[in-house]
């Protein structure tokens, strides 16, 4: 019995590995054919809505500028602005059209429910730590937690990096006062620089161009790492990171690339051939906050093939919570676009404002187009969105549900040092899942500020950081990230709770 047992353990987790080397395709897949790729969702052959045609009159790449853009830098020169948006215009696209179709197709399996999106990266990119290693080992930790939450679903992970675009972020003041002295705030190195100097304050328009450089580079190394065999699923413990190894979480982890091994052998033993590209290859999507609408003007660009409008610095763009105005010039500029779209949502959103803001985003209910990222604390989260998901359901719109459990839960330290505390994220994301399982919903993914590196800015965890070791390796230009080891763990606790919707053994 204990034999037989096994097999059948050894099998369905086959069947899982099987959903996360199925994912495929970084680079467009235009060689493949539909019945190599299997059965498509037919949701993106379509013009989006205000895009082309007809309904193209009262949208075009310039028509946010007719609105109030919130959030948005003073430049003292217009004609340097210009300049560089000239200069942006004339290079070539970071994306292409056939990726972003990719990723609308995953996202629209995963509304209905065969599919659930991991997003995760650095709070915002900067210009002086860009290198070979950080952007490795991000994407490192984004493959583990991938596999984890395979295993944890038994449905296909879709992977999106907040990086090769993540550099604007919002500001609650448009200036920073020290000591007597007011400079306009730091808003990421694609418009100033950190430093708190007149010269280094000043939102300088050509940054925007070295932003795009960065992001290019940032992007063909996760073109090589992802086509080029370093996503080798049979690599699995050649990808471990020293966490891995140092903690329980790791230990529990190596338990399960093992079977990850023993499944693979399994599959050899039936004639699959896991040296192919299948195995070999993985899907890789950017994402990043569309807030500085220059730069995304700049970089939209019109289909040849479909004529339609696709902002081609990123697969996806999310709509932060405070620039979602119904009547401001970032939904403007997104409704128009042909990229799959997220926007985040508070305790602040009130049912009725998220279906307009829905009937905005996607006025024709295709599936895939909006991802709504729910932000609100635990205990928020079980008061308010129940009734979000129940207005959702009842005018019948097609969203994906995910999590932001990092947002909600940022405070200050006595010493003023600003953190995350991971039970509170923990308990974030199980009010998340609770409030679906009430609901009959779909708890269609999660967004995690997190990088590769071994930093010290959020606490808790079973890599215990705390308060007073914050100090020892805090490296954040902005918001704190989990650590690897506080990614991967989190992705053990999600794994553990889908498997339990699906009715399969817990992880051991």
């Amino acid at each position: 019995f204990k034999y037989t047992h096994q097999i059948n353990l050894t099998m369905k987790f086959a069947l899982a590995l099987s959903l996360f080397v199925t994912a495929q395709g970084f680079s467009p897949r235009g060689t493949m054919s539909n019945t190599q790729r299997g059965p498509q969702l037919n949701v993106a052959t379509s013009a989006p809505p205000s895009a082309t045609g007809a309904a193209s009159a009262d949208w075009d790449p310039e028509s946010w500028t007719n609105m109030v853009a919130n959030q948005m830098p003073v430049y003292d020169d217009p004609e340097e602005l210009q300049a560089a948006v000239n200069k942006l215009e004339r290079c070539s696209p970071l994306v292409f059209a056939g990726e972003v179709r990719t990723l609308h197709e995953n996202l629209a399996k995963a509304c209905q429910g065969n599919g659930f999106l991991l997003m995760g990266g650095d709070c915002a990119e900067a210009f002086n730590e860009f290198n070979v290693d950080h952007v490795r080992d991000t994407f490192r930790v984004i493959l583990q937690m991938a596999l984890v939450l395979t295993f944890g679903s038994a449905m296909p992970v879709i992977k999106v990096g907040r990086m090769a675009g993540q550099f604007a972020k919002p500001r609650s003041d448009p200036d920073e006062v020290r000591d007597g002295v007011s400079l306009p705030s730091y808003r990421g190195d694609i418009i100033n620089k950190e430093e708190f100097t007149a010269e280094a304050r000043r939102n300088d328009p050509f940054n925007m161009v070295e932003a795009y450089h960065q992001s290019a580079q940032t992007l063909n190394i996760l073109r090589a790492f992802s086509t080029g065999g370093y996503a080798d699923i049979s690599r699995l413990h050649a990808w471990n990171l020293d966490f891995v190894e140092k903690s329980d979480e790791g230990s529990r982890y190596r338990k399960f690339a093992d079977k990850v091994d023993e499944s693979l052998r399994f599959m050899k033993a039936c004639g699959v051939d896991t040296g192919g590209a299948a195995f070999t290859k993985t899907d890789f999507f950017t994402a990043h906050e569309c807030l500085l609408l220059p730069y995304e003007q700049a970089l939209t660009r019109k289909d040849s093939t479909t004529g339609r409008w696709y902002d081609c610095s990123a697969h996806m763009l999310w709509v932060g919570e405070r620039t979602r105005q119904l009547d401001g010039a970032h939904l403007e500029f997104t409704r128009g676009i042909g990229n799959p779209l997220g926007v985040k949502i508070s305790d602040k959103c009130s049912p009725e404002e998220l279906i307009r803001i829905v009937d905005t985003m996607n006025p024709e209910n295709i599936p895939g187009r909006l991802t709504i990222i729910v932000r609100m604390g635990a205990e928020k989260m079980r008061k308010n969105m129940p009734g979000l998901i129940r207005a959702v359901q009842r005018e019948g719109k097609s969203v994906l549900w995910i999590s932001d459990p990092v947002h909600g839960n940022t405070y200050k330290t006595e010493s003023g040092i600003k953190t995350r505390n991971f039970e509170k994220i923990r308990d974030e994301l199980r009010a998340f899942f609770d409030v679906h399982d009430e609901m009959g919903s779909h708890p269609g993914g999660v967004h995690i500020e997190m990088t590769g590196e071994d930093v010290t800015e959020c606490t808790g965890g079973l890599s215990g950081v705390t308060e007073a070791s914050l100090v020892d390796r805090y490296h954040t230009y902005c918001d704190p990230r989990l650590n690897g080891a506080q990614a991967l763990e989190l992705a053990f606790l999600i794994a553990e709770r889908m498997r339990v919707r699906t009715g399969l053994p817990p992880i051991e």
